[in-house]
């Protein structure tokens, strides 16, 4: 009974996922500010966790800081938005504090393997930029995906890090509260 819990609290994780990705995408801003604060606010209440909302706060700021240098770099051009600080609509930076909530759940399996954590990064990355593009008002400059294969690749590396470290410091607290 309870692995048969544990696999469906997994298939909501990815496809709760799927589906507010899909909302921010394509419902735009206003969308993003409802649907994905509320993902967050569930999903930090409910099946948060220790510590998991410092990596969703994380990756919050790693999505401001890497796409808006993109952004700045001409590698993301966007076509009537309205930009945070100047830099990313609030559809597109919400996608990374709620990629932040597969890490710990739907996600966990991939951590303990690093290279194959950043072959799949490396490829679902940019194949997630290119279908946000397509279904929304951004134009990506021919390098980006590229380069986006080596960020995520690198952030896949770096969140096996994160996983092992904090494996070690809440696993044990956790299986035994």
């Amino acid at each position: 009974m309870l692995a048969r819990r544990r696999l469906m609290a997994i298939a909501v994780n990815a496809l709760g996922f799927e589906v507010i990705w899909t909302l921010c995408v394509v419902g735009g801003s206003w969308v993003a500010a409802i649907a994905g604060s509320a993902w967050l606010v569930l999903h930090l209440k409910y099946v948060g966790k220790p510590g998991e909302w410092r990596l969703v706060a994380a990756f919050a700021l790693l999505g401001l800081t890497i796409d808006g240098g993109l952004q700045l770099a001409d590698g993301l051009m966007f076509a009537d938005s309205t930009l945070i600080a100047g830099l990313l609509p609030l559809w597109l930076w919400m996608l990374w504090p709620l990629f932040a909530t597969l890490v710990h759940h739907s996600l966990a399996w991939l951590w303990r393997w690093p290279w194959m954590a950043a072959a799949l990064g490396a490829v679902g990355g940019p194949l997630s930029y290119f279908a946000g593009a397509a279904l929304s008002d951004v134009t990506l400059a021919p390098w980006l995906l590229p380069a986006q294969a080596l960020i995520w690749a690198l952030l896949c590396l770096g969140v096996c890090r994160y996983y092992q470290r904090w494996q070690q410091r809440y696993a044990g607290a956790e299986a035994t509260g």
